[in-house]
């Protein structure tokens, strides 16, 4: 008599898993041969990649400062409008 702690649900899941990881470790070992051979063009691409990027972080860090001196103005701006007829109503939850 056979006893068995897994099912076979566990053994395909198992499959899958080393499958996968033998997948990613064949793509990242042709990756390496690739840019031994041609490490002129992935240095490129990754000068692209991060121009990029730093493009876009300035581009970003732009707009943020200007959406910051926009609200700036406006704060400045609220001090000298004042609104007519605007009552403030506070009540203590113990006064009732």
């Amino acid at each position: 008599m056979v006893f068995r702690f897994y099912s076979n649900a566990v053994s395909q899941a198992t499959k899958g898993i080393a499958t996968g990881i033998l997948m990613v470790g064949l793509l990242l070992i042709g990756f390496g041969m690739l840019i031994l051979a041609m490490p002129e063009v992935f240095a490129l691409l990754a000068a692209v990649v991060f121009f990029i990027g730093g493009l876009g972080c300035g581009f970003t860090a732009l707009r943020i400062y200007l959406a910051l001196r926009q609200i700036d103005r406006m704060d400045n701006d609220t001090h000298t409008v004042y609104r007519k007829n605007v009552r403030i109503h506070s009540h203590d939850r113990f006064d009732i």
